[in-house]
């Protein structure tokens, strides 16, 4: 079974079930990552797990290394990462506490680096047309289903640069 990342958001610094084994602190070539990696087990499953802003809330979201913690949930055999976040809706309809599996993502930030190529590869061109992996969407709909969770199936993540959702 593949190795599972779990970045926890705002509000998510613990997850009941998971069974922490280690804390270990990475070292990245794009820096210092948001906290220790917690490794464990959820069931049968390892989890690797990473509070994106610190285990104490003290990253604002326009400063987490984004590149630092992807790189080490890599480093540790991470091959599919989930990543919780808290965030507003605009859609008709949508309640708070609602969930949401998205489909498509729009990128407004511009104060951080947004990708892991540099030009020392030459030029990289990333396919974007399904942003989110299409296995884990099937996954996570079919669990939310199995499990009476009412889930949402498809929209788009707007992510805004500084301190605002």
């Amino acid at each position: 079974m593949a190795k599972i990342g779990i970045i926890g958001g705002s509000g998510l610094y613990e997850i009941k079930g998971l069974t922490i084994k280690k804390s270990q602190a990475l070292a990245t070539p794009f820096g210092k990552p948001s906290d220790k990696y917690r490794i464990g087990m959820f069931g049968d499953t390892e989890v690797v797990f990473l509070p994106r802003h610190g285990a104490h809330h003290g990253i604002p979201p326009h400063i987490v290394n984004y590149r630092a913690n992807i790189y080490g949930f890599k480093k540790l055999g991470v091959e599919r990462i989930l990543s919780v976040s808290a965030v507003g809706g605009i859609k008709k309809g949508l309640k708070p506490g609602d969930i949401v599996i998205g489909d498509k993502i729009i990128d407004m930030t511009r104060n951080r680096k947004n990708t892991f190529y540099d030009g020392k590869e030459g030029v990289v061109h990333i396919d974007f047309t399904e942003p989110y992996c299409p296995e884990m969407r099937g996954l996570l709909l079919k669990a939310g289903r199995r499990a009476g969770v009412r889930l949402g199936n498809g929209g788009t993540y707007c992510a805004a640069a500084g301190t605002r959702l």
